[in-house]
């Protein structure tokens, strides 16, 4: 398990701590189907290297492993905004075709590229379904894996820029306790890491997702 998913966890701690006394709180976990937009690369390989800039057509490949995942806690207040927080594990892989443009042997964000937001949630009821929709602003912690040709192998989490998420949904109730939803949810982060050897990495990467799950209330 991911550095970030503990930092998420102390984040919901706190959450709860704070919370949970006074109000109804719904844990859900998904999966799904996610994909990651162009975006541009650029950087140094290392301290003394040229820059270099790339057009990048990130492949996400969710059911590959690791998988695509996210968990989100959200503390629900009738007829009123309410709150949470999130942690989603996204992934993004470079192609051979940008690989071979940027000087790269392998690049990769796929253990992976790790959103953590709180979020501001709303949420209505719609025949039988709630629909819901959510805001959320935080920070990108992706296992930066990264390889210049010829040059020294980055292969840690760092902590890469802010963060922000929307979605929109709908959930059914199955009981008192579970429920189950799908949703479309989309994700930002502006990234600048640091390579090995005085090297760089900047981009912003994108994420939208079809998603599917199961909540569970207490």
């Amino acid at each position: 398990m991911n550095h970030s998913f503990y930092v998420f966890l102390f984040i919901f701690s706190i959450f709860t701590t704070k919370f949970v006394n006074a109000e109804s709180l719904e844990v859900s976990v998904y999966g799904g189907l996610q994909s990651s937009p162009h975006s541009r690369i650029t950087g140094k390989h290392d301290t003394n290297g040229a820059q270099y800039s790339e057009l990048v057509g990130w492949e996400g490949k969710s059911f590959d492993a690791p998988i695509y995942y996210g968990i989100r806690t959200t503390l629900w207040r009738k007829d009123k905004l309410s709150y949470g927080a999130e942690f989603t594990h996204t992934k993004a892989y470079a192609p051979n075709s940008a690989l071979q443009g940027a000087g790269f042997d392998r690049l990769e964000f796929t253990d992976g590229h790790n959103i953590i937001t709180l979020n501001i949630n709303k949420r209505w009821e719609l025949g039988g379904f709630n629909a819901y929709s959510l805001i959320g602003l935080g920070i990108a912690i992706p296992h930066v894996d990264a390889l210049p040709s010829g040059g020294l192998h980055t292969f840690e989490y760092q902590y890469t820029g802010p963060a922000v998420r929307g979605a929109v949904g709908l959930s059914r109730q199955l009981n008192d306790m579970f429920s189950i939803f799908t949703e479309y949810q989309f994700t930002a982060s502006d990234n600048k890491a640091t390579l090995r050897n005085g090297g760089s990495l900047n981009t912003t990467l994108l994420t939208n997702a079809i998603n599917m799950g199961v909540s569970f209330s207490f």
